[in-house]
């Protein structure tokens, strides 16, 4: 890293939403790396914390899904460690069910943490990029933006409203200094996939191997995508030298999409 861009990145404050772990705790390890002061988001304080001291970061207990909740957190981020100017909304949750036997809460649910939360922590930073002409939005949107899964619909018109607001909001700030990107992974060796494999096993009766198996079928690498990549990806996004990006898709998943 050069002398330009070591100024640059010290600049920047960070909040990474649903940091405590996988892609969220991937990304921040690397901007803190690179050293841009980091904020990490989430509802379970002892695993933030527990990340946030590992890696240099700040934890704050916020419920993304909570308007409220959204607002005072990003305020004391700001009071603590400056207004934001890099925000990933990485927090998001899978849930999966035939859709003729889908209950409302769980469309609810969906629609609450995936899409509603990313409104409400875009719209608690972004009258202070627009102030300071500058920020970066990165929303981690997985590839069921791009497309449909079966016995996902909840989760995958969430995803794709994300892509939606992602794409609007480029368009709303493309002169403002400001760029706002998705980055779509695929299957991702997370924790959410975990639960997602103990699913379908639990509802299939496969095995652990084949329901593996089901997945990897969706990318033709044959493999699942690793955190580290999601991350990469996203610092590539934050760099200065990426500002003529913005409302973008971009698929990190083998060349599933």
């Amino acid at each position: 890293m050069n002398e330009t861009e070591n100024a640059y990145y010290t600049r920047q404050h960070a909040v990474v939403t649903g940091g405590a772990s996988g892609i969220g705790a991937a990304i921040a390890e690397q901007l803190c790396a690179s050293g841009v002061r980091v904020t990490l988001m989430g509802r379970d304080l002892g695993r933030l914390a527990a990340t946030a001291e590992r890696l240099g970061a700040k934890a704050r207990q916020v419920d993304i899904s909570d308007a409220d909740n959204v607002r005072r957190g990003f305020a004391a981020a700001a009071d603590n460690q400056g207004p934001v100017t890099i925000l990933v909304n990485n927090a998001g949750a899978a849930e999966s069910a035939a859709f003729a036997k889908m209950q409302d809460d769980m469309w609810q649910r969906m629609l609450a943490v995936n899409l509603t939360g990313t409104y409400l922590c875009t719209r608690a930073v972004i009258g202070d990029m627009l102030d300071a002409g500058f920020g970066r939005v990165v929303n981690i949107a997985s590839t069921a933006a791009q497309k449909g899964f079966a016995y996902a619909s909840a989760y995958c018109a969430a995803k794709h409203g994300v892509l939606g607001l992602t794409r609007s909001l480029a368009i709303e700030t493309a002169r403002k200094g400001i760029t706002v990107n998705a980055v779509c992974p695929g299957y991702c060796e997370t924790d959410m996939l975990t639960r997602s494999l103990d699913n379908i096993v639990a509802t299939t009766g496969m095995d652990a191997k084949q329901a593996l198996n089901t997945l990897l079928r969706d990318n033709p690498q044959g493999r699942l995508i690793q955190p580290r990549e999601v991350a990469a990806a996203v610092m590539w996004l934050c760099h200065p030298d990426s500002a003529a990006v913005t409302g973008q898709a971009i698929a990190v998943a083998g060349g599933e999409t």
